[in-house]
Protein backbone atom coordinates (compact mmCIF):
# COMPACT_ATOMS: atom_id res chain seq x y z
CA UNK A 1 0.00 0.00 0.00
CA UNK A 2 1.44 3.70 -0.76
CA UNK A 3 1.41 6.45 1.81
CA UNK A 4 2.41 9.82 1.54
CA UNK A 5 1.80 11.70 -2.34
CA UNK A 6 0.84 8.53 -4.03
CA UNK A 7 -1.41 7.15 -1.02
CA UNK A 8 -5.39 6.78 -1.12
CA UNK A 9 -6.83 10.04 -3.10
CA UNK A 10 -10.92 11.25 -2.69
CA UNK A 11 -10.07 12.90 -6.24
CA UNK A 12 -11.94 10.62 -7.98
CA UNK A 13 -14.87 10.86 -5.51
CA UNK A 14 -15.17 14.66 -5.15
CA UNK A 15 -14.79 15.05 -8.82
CA UNK A 16 -18.06 13.43 -10.42
CA UNK A 17 -19.69 15.95 -7.52
CA UNK A 18 -20.35 19.04 -8.76
CA UNK A 19 -21.65 20.78 -5.08
CA UNK A 20 -19.19 18.74 -3.78
CA UNK A 21 -16.58 19.76 -5.85
CA UNK A 22 -17.09 23.71 -5.48
CA UNK A 23 -17.17 23.30 -2.06
CA UNK A 24 -13.87 21.14 -1.60
CA UNK A 25 -11.95 23.21 -4.69
CA UNK A 26 -10.98 26.31 -2.97
CA UNK A 27 -10.09 24.56 -0.05
CA UNK A 28 -7.35 22.71 -1.97
CA UNK A 29 -6.21 25.75 -3.92
CA UNK A 30 -5.92 27.45 -0.97
CA UNK A 31 -3.61 24.27 0.73
CA UNK A 32 -1.60 23.66 -2.27
CA UNK A 33 -0.75 27.78 -2.08
CA UNK A 34 -0.02 27.29 1.24
CA UNK A 35 2.51 24.47 1.17
CA UNK A 36 4.38 26.90 -0.91
CA UNK A 37 6.48 24.57 -3.41
CA UNK A 38 4.68 26.57 -6.12
CA UNK A 39 6.51 29.65 -5.06
CA UNK A 40 9.95 28.26 -5.79
CA UNK A 41 8.82 26.93 -9.01
CA UNK A 42 8.04 23.02 -8.05
CA UNK A 43 5.50 20.79 -9.53
CA UNK A 44 4.18 19.02 -6.89
CA UNK A 45 5.87 15.24 -8.10
CA UNK A 46 9.19 17.02 -7.39
CA UNK A 47 8.58 16.64 -3.90
CA UNK A 48 8.60 12.66 -4.24
CA UNK A 49 11.60 11.24 -2.04
CA UNK A 50 13.53 10.57 -4.68
CA UNK A 51 15.83 7.62 -1.77
CA UNK A 52 12.66 5.32 -2.69
CA UNK A 53 13.79 2.67 -5.09
CA UNK A 54 9.97 2.80 -7.09
CA UNK A 55 10.73 6.73 -7.24
CA UNK A 56 14.63 6.01 -8.65
CA UNK A 57 13.10 3.62 -11.26
CA UNK A 58 10.02 5.79 -12.38
CA UNK A 59 13.23 8.48 -13.02
CA UNK A 60 14.64 6.63 -14.72
CA UNK A 61 11.62 6.01 -17.73
CA UNK A 62 10.78 10.24 -17.78
CA UNK A 63 11.48 11.32 -21.28
CA UNK A 64 14.98 13.47 -21.59
CA UNK A 65 12.56 16.53 -22.13
CA UNK A 66 11.12 15.95 -18.68
CA UNK A 67 14.30 15.22 -17.07
CA UNK A 68 16.17 18.79 -18.08
CA UNK A 69 12.95 20.51 -16.92
CA UNK A 70 12.75 19.02 -13.71
CA UNK A 71 16.63 19.13 -13.38
CA UNK A 72 16.28 22.74 -14.12
CA UNK A 73 13.44 23.28 -11.38
CA UNK A 74 15.31 21.92 -8.43
CA UNK A 75 18.34 23.58 -9.20
CA UNK A 76 16.01 27.34 -10.09
CA UNK A 77 15.03 26.16 -6.54
CA UNK A 78 17.96 25.85 -5.07
CA UNK A 79 19.38 28.89 -5.98
CA UNK A 80 16.31 30.64 -4.07
CA UNK A 81 16.68 28.63 -1.26
CA UNK A 82 20.26 29.71 -0.98
CA UNK A 83 19.06 33.56 -1.56
CA UNK A 84 16.55 32.89 1.06
CA UNK A 85 13.50 34.53 -1.23
CA UNK A 86 11.29 32.89 -3.29
CA UNK A 87 10.79 33.01 -7.26
CA UNK A 88 9.76 36.01 -8.69
CA UNK A 89 5.83 36.13 -8.57
CA UNK A 90 5.84 35.37 -12.50
CA UNK A 91 7.98 32.31 -12.38
CA UNK A 92 5.92 30.84 -9.62
CA UNK A 93 4.24 27.48 -10.61
CA UNK A 94 0.68 28.29 -11.67
CA UNK A 95 -1.56 25.78 -10.84
CA UNK A 96 -2.67 24.93 -14.46
CA UNK A 97 0.90 23.99 -14.97
CA UNK A 98 1.01 21.53 -11.78
CA UNK A 99 0.49 18.32 -13.41
CA UNK A 100 1.42 14.86 -12.14
CA UNK A 101 3.94 13.80 -14.53
CA UNK A 102 5.71 11.25 -12.39
CA UNK A 103 2.82 9.82 -10.73
CA UNK A 104 2.19 7.08 -13.27
CA UNK A 105 5.48 5.53 -13.86
CA UNK A 106 5.62 5.35 -10.49
CA UNK A 107 2.40 3.58 -10.10
CA UNK A 108 3.95 1.64 -13.00
CA UNK A 109 6.68 0.48 -11.23
CA UNK A 110 4.74 -0.45 -7.72
CA UNK A 111 2.51 -2.72 -10.58
CA UNK A 112 5.53 -4.12 -11.94
CA UNK A 113 7.33 -5.41 -8.47
CA UNK A 114 4.20 -6.51 -7.24
CA UNK A 115 3.90 -8.33 -10.32
CA UNK A 116 7.18 -10.02 -10.10
CA UNK A 117 6.73 -11.02 -6.81
CA UNK A 118 3.60 -12.91 -6.63
CA UNK A 119 5.28 -14.51 -9.97
CA UNK A 120 8.68 -15.24 -7.37
CA UNK A 121 6.62 -16.55 -4.82
CA UNK A 122 4.21 -18.65 -6.50
CA UNK A 123 4.30 -22.54 -5.52
CA UNK A 124 3.88 -24.98 -8.35
CA UNK A 125 2.38 -28.51 -7.22
CA UNK A 126 2.78 -31.19 -9.17
CA UNK A 127 -0.03 -34.14 -9.31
Amino acid sequence: MLFGPLGPSLAPYIKPSRSLYKWIKPIADWYANAAGYRKYGFKYDDLLVEERPDVQRALLRLSPHEKYDRAFRLKRASQASVQHAPLPREEWTKAAEDTRYLRTHVLDVVKENNERTMWDTIVIERK
